[in-house]
């Protein structure tokens, strides 16, 4: 079976966009895909996210970059970051040519381009050069017009309520 790889997209201001790309994720698994699953700015030692652990368990190849975000976090420094990041990119690059991959997750990584961790330029050039086979998957707030523009898919996923709002603590197994 030939496989063409798209491009997906989920931004946004609401709660799903990870969420959205683990679904797809299982499904893609739970099809023979051979998935790597990266993520930018997360805190799993603080945090936890589950989700990843099962998606180890399931067979993805789980990387997580970056953890924290910079500018919430005072122990990282921009610099490090993204020099971090930049690596990260490069670490990516050599494995979807290393190893097959059906499907490349990229979760936030468009928060290291809307905070300037990652030039603009480096992510576009990685959308167009990745093989033509991988379907990928970036996620993260403030995706810019021609990223989008890249994209075979697009979702943007609005905020109109949330707990945080009427500041109810994130909670373990709900939201992370």
């Amino acid at each position: 079976m030939e496989r063409t790889g798209l491009t997906h997209i989920y931004t946004g201001d609401g709660k799903g966009k990870t969420t959205a790309a683990v679904g797809l994720t299982v499904r893609a698994l739970s099809n023979g895909y051979n998935v790597l699953y990266c993520s930018f700015h997360k805190r799993p030692k603080k945090y936890g996210y589950s989700e990843m652990e099962a998606l180890k368990k399931l067979g993805a190849t789980v990387l997580n970059f970056e953890t924290g975000y910079p500018h919430l976090d005072d122990d990282l420094v921009g610099g490090f970051a993204i020099q971090n990041i930049t690596q990260s990119i490069s670490m990516i690059s050599e494995c979807m040519h290393a190893i097959k991959i059906d499907l490349l997750v990229m979760d936030e990584i468009l928060i290291s381009v809307r905070d300037n961790h990652l030039p603009k330029t480096t992510l576009i050039d990685f959308i167009k050069n990745k093989p033509s086979h991988i379907e990928l998957v970036l996620t993260g707030c403030d995706a810019t017009s021609d990223i989008i523009e890249l994209a075979d898919y697009v979702s943007e996923i609005k905020k109109i309520k949330h707990p945080y709002d009427q500041e109810i603590a994130s909670r373990k197994g709900i939201d992370f």
